[in-house]
């Protein structure tokens, strides 16, 4: 089962716009600190509510997750890389990076959500938030977009181990 890690940006109905974010970082190269070469790919596609995504992916970095220190290393260091590009690309309304960040809210459930919503490396556009009390973990990304800053990505050995979640569930089962 594959683990992607990406960018995943919201940006609206007019499939014009997924288009001019994806060619934003379409073959975008980092050089990163292990020496490996990244390369940005982009898939587009429509949600449930008709709305386009961007998915934006390293090529041949991760399909596993976060599974050691090192690639949660790795993986910070891309995150850090996706948003320093994030700020200077075309229109969107809400983006986040992360393992399996696609679709991880509607438009619909992210504006029900909004006012008590606590997620690291969330970006809004300003607009979608006028009127709206927003929690004070936001922060100025740019001058169209405000985030929760990004905290980095995490190496959990319980979700990356089969044999130490069986344990732990034998654990929780005589307790």
């Amino acid at each position: 089962m594959a683990w992607i890690f990406s960018l995943s940006a919201e940006c609206g109905s007019d499939q014009s716009n997924v288009n001019k974010f994806a060619q934003h970082f379409e073959g975008r190269e980092w050089i990163l600190s292990n020496g490996r070469q990244c390369l940005c790919r982009t898939d587009t596609f429509q949600d449930s509510s008709q709305n386009w995504w961007c998915r934006v992916y390293p090529n041949n970095i991760s399909e596993l997750g976060i599974d050691s220190p090192e690639s949660a290393y790795v993986m910070t260091e891309l995150g850090i890389l996706f948003y320093q590009t994030l700020r200077f690309a075309p229109s969107f309304r809400y983006a986040l990076v992360g393992v399996e960040v696609d679709e991880f809210r509607t438009y619909s459930e992210l504006m029900e959500d909004l006012p008590n919503l606590s997620l690291p490396g969330l970006v809004l556009a300003k607009e979608l938030t006028h009127g709206l009390e927003i929690l004070p973990l936001f922060r100025t990304f740019s001058s169209s977009y405000i985030w929760q800053p990004y905290e980095g990505e995490i190496y959990n050995p319980l979700m990356s181990s089969p044999d130490l979640k069986n344990k732990l569930n034998e654990l929780l089962a005589v307790s």
